[in-house]
């Protein structure tokens, strides 16, 4: 089953379109201190490893601002500045070479400060994402609607959105974060309806890498089948290489995305006879570097393995000490079981 995604409006960050017909964006965000460029680009690099197609940055003083030259000399994935209140900081951000910049324009102060902002990004190409997130929306839109609601978060936005539109900037991408999944759902699906620019999606504070992972595969997943999202983060407490492997996964179950071989195996049950935890965890490792565009199975029996498992490329289905071979559930040979392993990798190699 396709989604019908909405198509919105395209921008440039770098080398990385956004939006429109454009494959959704992974995105994930250092946790390093970015006035250390030696660290944060070692975290860079790791990222794009996983598969990371845009990396964002604190930038909490000028100093943080300064280094950005450095790094962007060191890394080739388009770089986000994360900016709060401070214009003067995005500003040198762009004199760096920054390739994106996420800053509310209501909250740095003048009109006179925006204008310097969005003349300066519009000149450069540089698109500028407004970030609302529910923990701190503006007092008084909190009096207004007496709690936090998405009706509100999407006004807040919006208002956002006009500051920009009045300086004449249009290079815009939107995210509205909560921590609550059906919150995020109704949040993105009214703010859709509204705008036709780029979404950032997630899931914010989500958590750590398992309970946060499920969360954001919820959340983010549930808003992705509706159409919506352009760019997408799964935020963890944890390792942010682990953000992309969760993404990835993500896009991969709704088949927004393709990255290398889909791999599924059975829960196990009682009439399994081999090591399949084991040997389906080996097999995972082993074709993570695989770029084919291929569906492996790894089945615990010979009884239902690859009949359901028909739709795969080519699988294994174990027996008592010994395994089948078999291309879209058809039976293709009979291994032992310690060489099912190595005979499934020469198989996958020669497809």
């Amino acid at each position: 089953m396709a989604y019908t995604r909405k198509k919105t409006r395209v921008v440039a960050a770098g080398n990385v379109l956004i939006g429109g017909e454009n494959p959704i964006i992974i995105q994930s965000m250092c946790n390093t201190d970015t006035r250390n460029i030696e660290s944060t680009v070692n975290q860079i690099h790791a990222l794009e490893d996983a598969g990371c197609e845009m990396v964002r940055l604190a930038v909490p003083d000028m100093q943080a601002a300064f280094s950005i030259g450095k790094i962007k000399k060191s890394v080739s994935v388009p770089l986000v500045a994360d900016i709060h209140f401070d214009y003067r900081l995005a500003v040198e951000a762009i004199n760096q070479g920054i390739d994106k910049i996420r800053i509310n324009p209501g909250n740095i102060g003048s009109y006179r400060n925006v204008q310097i902002l969005a003349d300066m990004a519009k000149e450069k190409h540089i698109p500028i994402r407004i970030g609302v997130n529910s923990g701190s929306l503006e007092r008084e839109l909190l009096k207004k609607f007496g709690r936090v609601t998405p009706e509100a978060m999407v006004e807040s936005a919006l208002g956002h959105v006009k500051i920009l539109e009045d300086c004449g900037f249009n290079d815009i991408v939107i995210s509205i974060k909560s921590s609550g999944v059906p919150f995020s759902i109704e949040a993105y699906r009214l703010l859709s309806q509204a705008v036709d620019y780029p979404l950032h999606i997630g899931i914010t504070e989500a958590g750590t890498v398992y309970s946060g992972t499920v969360k954001s595969a919820v959340g983010i997943g549930a808003i992705l089948s509706m159409g919506i999202g352009d760019t997408i983060r799964v935020s963890l407490t944890g390792n942010p290489v682990d953000e992309i492997k969760a993404a990835k996964e993500i896009l991969k179950s709704l088949e927004l995305r393709k990255f290398g071989i889909e791999m599924i195996s059975c829960p196990t049950c009682g009439r399994t006879q081999i090591d399949l935890i084991g040997l389906a965890e080996k097999v995972e490792k082993r074709c993570e570097s695989i770029n084919k565009n291929i569906k492996v199975a790894v089945m615990g029996c010979a009884v239902n393995g690859p009949g359901e498992a028909r739709e795969a490329d080519i699988g294994i289905a174990g027996g008592k000490g010994e395994g089948l071979i078999f291309k879209k559930g058809e039976i293709f040979k009979k291994v032992p079981e310690n060489m099912l392993l190595d005979t499934l990798m020469e198989e996958i190699e020669k497809l």
